[in-house]
């Protein structure tokens, strides 16, 4: 795709200052799939700059108008969903099934939500004689990860553009080529020159400069919470508003009363969903110490059902992990829980017997875990579950919240009344009760360490706005 070896910047796509091809790599083979060009201060500024000049404009753009210009959005995407999904597959391994049913699926779905957000939205309302009014808070840059890439572009993109924001993107540089097709999108459907923005680099380079840039307004990031940390210093000089959604060790509770079988095999396959790269994946399983053995042997046999391979294969359920780095940062927290004395239950080092080429991971599970060991205590971001005995409900709570991060939670019970009971003393920003379904609509960040903000719905379209009251509007 030519367009990937160019940046988005003012409605058109232009070379890089100075030329720096980055390799994309197809991590199920570990072969090369297209080349990016990594860009520097210069191509931020000239993207800063467009977005800035076509502010004024677009934010004062009707509701109507934006309304038509999500729908243009949603029509070029649908003709090239497609395309989005095995290109999603390619870059980080999703398989193919995943990629189309989930995947792609969630950049539709924030778009679709967003637009009937903004159908019903109030931007102005009166409070006695003074006038409130919500409105674009300007400048924005948007930072997203690979792991779910199209998800985390729609989810800031749809409400930025909603709100009445112009904006500049960088995509992971590791699984960038779907930006690049996101990008491609936009333009199809019209969205006026300079409103959006893509440049592509690494986190050091065009991300310090974003975050620093007294041009931008707000920054909103989706990635690691050291990364994190490193935006908000960054962005504090120009005190600008800074949203972040980092990283996560939620916990699965399994209550007493819940249906084990399923309860159990759902966890270990939640956990592994997408190769275990989810922020908010239920990496720590709390189960009732009477019924470990129990649980060890349901979660041994899911796991060892799972198919991991080719994601271009039918029957795949799990592709490899997005990359060398990260294959091997799996490997070392794998061989550091063996060596801090957990019960390997299935799984382990090395890659999948038959898969030489390529970033496989063997869906493991850890046994006999406790709350201070390292499997317990750092984001894996990987098929990787640990098991952990409670003795009490209390107890299970306390284990529960006993971590840095507080992004997502999970509940299994017999009665939901009784799963909403502990979930109303989890510190996390997302509860999930017996496995219900995604909820688009639904406010999604965390507590503490996991980031501060909301994304996804309404709320998600509020970090994006900023609060005016006029006094004396209605006086007469």
């Amino acid at each position: 795709m030519e367009n990937c070896l160019k940046f988005y910047i003012d409605g058109q796509w232009i070379d890089p200052v100075d030329p720096k091809p980055f390799d994309v790599i197809n991590p199920a083979n570990e072969q090369v799939i297209g080349q990016i060009m990594m860009g520097n201060e210069e191509d931020l500024n000239k993207a800063v700059a467009a977005a800035k000049k076509a502010f004024p404009s677009f934010s004062r753009t009707s509701v109507q108008e934006r309304l038509e210009l999500m729908d243009a959005i949603m029509a070029a995407y649908q003709n090239r969903y497609g395309e989005i999904a095995e290109t999603i597959s390619a870059e980080m391994g999703a398989p193919m099934a995943l990629s189309t049913n989930a995947q792609a699926a969630t950049g539709m779905g924030h778009l679709a939500t967003f637009r009937g957000l903004l159908a019903e939205y109030q931007f102005e309302e009166m409070r006695g004689t003074t006038k409130i009014r919500k409105e674009p808070v300007g400048v924005c840059g948007l930072i997203t990860p690979w792991n779910w890439p199209i998800n985390q572009i729609a989810c800031k993109v749809a409400p930025a553009l909603a709100a009445g924001c112009t904006m500049v993107l960088k995509p992971s540089e590791i699984a960038p080529l779907n930006a690049a097709l996101f990008a491609e999108i936009l333009d199809e459907a019209g969205v006026p020159a300079g409103v959006f923005n893509l440049v592509n680099g690494d986190g050091p380079t065009v991300g310090e400069a974003m975050s620093q840039h007294p041009d931008i307004d707000m920054m909103s990031f989706t990635g690691s919470t050291r990364a994190g940390i490193a935006v908000a210093k960054s962005s504090a000089d120009t005190v600008k508003r800074v949203a972040q959604e980092l990283g996560g060790k939620s916990a699965n509770i399994i209550l007493d009363d819940a249906d084990f079988e399923k309860a159990v095999a759902g966890g270990v396959m939640h956990c592994f969903n997408n190769s275990g790269q989810s922020c908010n994946a239920p990496t720590r399983m709390l189960v009732p110490a009477d019924r470990h053995d129990e649980v060890v042997q349901i979660a041994k046999a899911t796991a060892e059902s799972v198919k991991v391979g080719d994601p271009k294969a039918e029957d795949t359920v799990l592709g490899p992990v997005v990359s060398q780095m990260q294959y091997d940062k799996i490997q070392g927290l794998i061989e550091k829980a063996i060596d801090e004395g957990t019960e390997l239950v299935t799984g382990g080092t090395g890659k999948p017997d038959g898969l030489n080429a390529g970033y496989y991971v063997k869906p493991t599970i850890f046994a006999n875990v406790t709350n201070d060991m390292t499997i317990a205590r750092e984001e894996v971001f990987g098929p990787v579950l640990s098991i952990l005995k409670y003795e009490s409900e209390e107890e299970a709570i306390e284990i529960a919240n006993d971590t840095v991060y507080g992004l997502a939670g999970y509940v299994q019970s017999g009665s939901a009344e009784h799963a909403s009971e502990v979930a109303a003393q989890i510190r996390a920003g997302q509860i999930n009760i017996n496995g219900a379904g995604v909820d688009m609509g639904a406010p999604f960040g965390g507590y503490k360490q996991s980031g501060n903000g909301r994304e996804w719905g309404d709320f998600g379209m509020e970090d994006f706005l900023e609060i005016k009251a006029v006094i004396g509007a209605a006086a007469e």
